[in-house]
C-alpha cells in the first residue's frame, strides 16, 4: 500500500511450489481472490499523474491489489455481481460479509479472523468442489494460521456460500476458501521512536484487534517488548472493571500487549490507567475507535487512512500517519513549555530587581538610582527582546531523557519562585553597589551615578539571559548559548543602549550622561556579577535556581 505517491504496482506473478501459475485456472484460488475483492470497502483509482492510488484500509487495499494482479477488478466484478447488502465488521464476531446478486440467488462473501470464520464453516472448497470439512482439517488450518501469525503476518480467512434470501444469517454453513497472509511491516522509524518514548518516561502499550501471536511478533520487532515470551492478554480474558480484583488490575496495568480487544474493552483499559494516575494518549483510525479517542486525555487519529468520525473526535490528527510524529509532537510540547517557563522566569526576575532597587533606595533615603522613563525604556527594550528570543529556542537536546512532568504542575513552582527571588536580589545588589561606588568612590554627580546604575542594570539583565540554561547543561554548550536569536537580541539591545547614551536627544529624554573610561569599567564589571554568581550556583548543582 504505497503512500509515497508513486502509485501501486498491479503486475505480479502467482507461484505454487516454486512454479508460476495462472490463478484464473485454479478454481479455489480464483474464488478466494474474488471473495477478497467483493467483501471489501477499499478502492483503487487512477491519479492525475497516471499512477494507481488507493483509499481505505491497507489490508483491504492489499486484497484488491492481489485481485488486480490476477485480472480480477472490483468494478467489473460488481457489474456482474452487484452488492445488495453489507454486514459490517463486528468486533464481537470478528467478521464482515457482503451479499451479491447471483442469478436468482445471492452470493455471500465473508472475511475475518481465522478462528471465527472456521467455526462457522461446514464445507471446504477444493478443486472446484465443496466437501464437508473434517475436524482434523479445521485443526490443520488453525495450526497454519498460528504459524503465519507467529511470523508477524496478518492473517484473514475467506469463505462464501449461496443463499436464496438476502436477509439470511451470513455466518451459517459457510464454505471455507482459505487463508490470506499479508506482511504489514512497521515503519523503519517506529523502533527508534518507541525507544525515545521509553527514555522520556512514556509507556507504549499495544492494543490491537490482531491475534495474539501476530501482536507479540510485531511488538518484539518495534521494541515494545524485548522477547517472544512477553505476556499477551486477549480480549476474551478481560473482565469488566467492577469485577476485577486488585491483583487483576495490577496485571493489566503492567501488561504491554493486548490482542483481540473490543472497543468497549479499550474504554475500560483507558479508564483503568487514568484512575491509576496516568495521562493516556490513544491512537486510532476506525469508527469503533471514536469512543476511546474521546475518552483518552489525548486522542490521536490517522489523517490518511483514518475515518472522518475518528478525525473529528480526536484532539490531534496525524497527516502522515507516522508514530514518529507523535514523538516529535511530545518533544515540541516539552520545548514550548520550557521556553514559556524561561520567558516568565527571566521577565519576573528582571522586573523584581527593578522594584527592589527603587524600594531599597527609598528605604535608606538615598537618591533614586533610576528614573521612571529609564525603567520604561528597560521594560520596552532590554527586557522584551531577550525574553522573546528565549521563547523561540530549540530547547535542550536532552529534554526527551527526562521523565514527564506532573500535569498539575504550574508553570512556576516553589523552586522557580526561589530562583526569581535570588536572581532579582543578585541584580539588585550589583546595581546598588555600582550606584554606591559611583557616588562615594568615583565622586560622580547624581546624574552620572544614575547613568551608571541604569547601564549596569541594562547589561546585567542582558547577561542574565544566560542564567536561563538548564542546570544539567554546560556553560558553553546549552540551548541558550546556541540560540542565534538570543545573540541577535543582545546585539540589538546593546546598540539601542549606546544610542540612548550617545544620541543627545535620547540622552536628554532619559537623563543620561556620557561616562568616562572608569565609569564604563565599573558598569561592565558590576553587570557581570549576577551572571557569574548565577552560573556558580547552577554549576554547584543547587536546585534553588532554574
Amino acid at each position: 500500500y504505497d503512500l509515497t505517491g508513486k502509485g501501486l504496482a498491479l503486475e505480479g506473478q502467482f507461484m505454487q511450489n516454486g512454479q508460476p501459475i495462472d490463478p484464473t485456472n485454479c478454481e479455489t484460488l480464483k474464488g478466494l481472490l474474488e471473495c477478497g475483492v467483493l467483501c471489501n470497502n477499499a478502492h483503487l483509482y487512477r491519479s492525475d499523474e497516471g499512477g494507481v492510488q488507493a483509499s481505505g484500509d491497507p489490508l483491504e487495499v492489499a486484497l484488491l491489489v492481489a485481485g488486480a494482479k490476477a485480472g480480477i477488478e472490483r468494478e467489473s466484478l460488481l457489474e456482474r455481481l452487484p452488492e445488495v447488502r453489507e454486514e459490517a465488521f463486528d468486533s464481537e464476531t470478528k467478521m464482515m460479509a457482503t451479499f451479491h446478486s447471483h442469478s436468482d440467488n445471492f452470493l455471500v462473501c465473508v472475511k475475518g479472523a481465522a478462528e471465527s470464520v472456521l467455526d462457522h464453516c461446514r464445507f471446504l472448497a477444493r478443486d472446484g468442489e465443496e466437501l464437508p470439512i473434517q475436524e482434523e482439517e479445521r485443526s490443520a488450518w488453525l495450526k497454519q494460521n498460528d504459524e503465519l501469525a507467529a511470523k508477524g503476518l496478518r492473517v484473514l480467512a475467506l469463505a462464501r456460500k449461496i443463499v436464496s434470501n438476502k436477509d439470511e444469517n451470513p455466518y451459517q454453513d459457510l464454505v471455507f476458501l482459505g487463508l490470506v497472509a499479508m506482511e504489514d511491516p512497521p515503519r523503519s522509524d517506529v523502533k527508534q521512536s518507541i525507544q525515545l518514548c521509553q527514555e522520556a518516561g512514556i509507556r507504549v502499550i499495544m492494543v490491537t484487534g490482531d491475534q495474539p501471536k501476530t501482536a507479540r511478533s510485531i511488538a518484539v520487532q518495534v521494541g515494545v517488548v524485548e522477547n517472544d515470551e512477553a505476556l499477551v492478554i486477549e480480549g476474551k480474558d478481560l473482565k469488566p472493571p467492577e469485577e476485577m480484583t486488585s491483583m487483576e488490575k495490577e496485571k493489566l496495568l503492567s501488561a504491554q500487549i493486548f490482542a483481540r480487544v473490543s472497543p468497549r474493552q479499550k474504554l475500560d483499559l483507558i479508564a483503568l490507567h487514568q484512575k491509576n494516575g496516568s495521562v493516556v494518549a490513544m491512537t486510532g483510525d476506525g469508527v469503533n475507535d471514536a469512543p476511546a479517542l474521546k475518552k483518552a486525555d489525548i486522542g490521536v487519529a490517522m489523517g490518511q487512512r483514518g475515518t472522518q468520525v475518528a478525525q473529528q473526535t480526536a484532539d490531534m490528527v496525524l497527516q502522515d500517519d507516522a508514530f514518529s510524529t507523535i514523538v516529535v509532537a511530545v518533544q515540541e510540547g516539552r520545548i514550548i513549555f520550557e521556553n514559556i517557563r524561561k520567558f516568565v522566569l527571566f521577565l519576573l526576575s528582571c522586573n523584581i530587581s527593578e522594584v527592589l532597587i527603587i524600594s531599597l533606595a527609598s528605604i535608606v533615603r538615598a537618591p533614586l538610582p533610576l528614573t521612571p522613563l529609564q525603567i520604561l525604556f528597560l521594560n520596552v527594550v532590554t527586557d522584551v527582546f531577550p525574553a522573546l528570543a528565549l521563547g523561540v529556542g530549540k530547547g535542550d537536546p536532552s529534554i526527551m531523557n527526562r521523565p514527564p512532568r506532573d500535569p498539575s504542575e504550574s508553570i512556576l513552582t516553589n523552586r522557580h519562585w526561589r530562583g526569581i527571588a535570588i536572581y532579582g536580589l543578585l541584580i539588585t545588589i550589583s546595581v546598588l553597589g555600582a550606584f554606591a561606588l559611583a557616588l562615594n568612590y568615583h565622586d560622580y554627580t547624581v546624574a552620572e551615578a544614575v547613568t551608571v546604575s541604569f547601564l549596569t542594570l541594562s547589561l546585567a539583565q542582558l547577561w542574565h539571559v544566560f542564567n536561563m540554561r538548564d542546570s544539567n547543561s554546560r556553560f558553553i554548550r546549552n540551548d541558550v548559548v546556541q540560540n542565534p536569536f538570543v545573540w541577535g537580541a543582545i546585539v540589538l539591545c546593546i546598540l539601542l543602549l549606546l544610542m540612548a547614551v550617545f544620541v543627545p536627544v535620547l540622552a536628554n529624554v532619559l537623563s543620561l550622561e556620557i561616562l568616562g573610561f572608569d565609569g564604563w569599567i565599573l558598569v561592565i564589571v558590576m553587570s557581570f556579577i549576577p551572571l557569574i554568581l548565577g552560573q556558580l550556583l547552577i554549576a554547584s548543582g543547587r536546585k534553588y535556581l532554574w
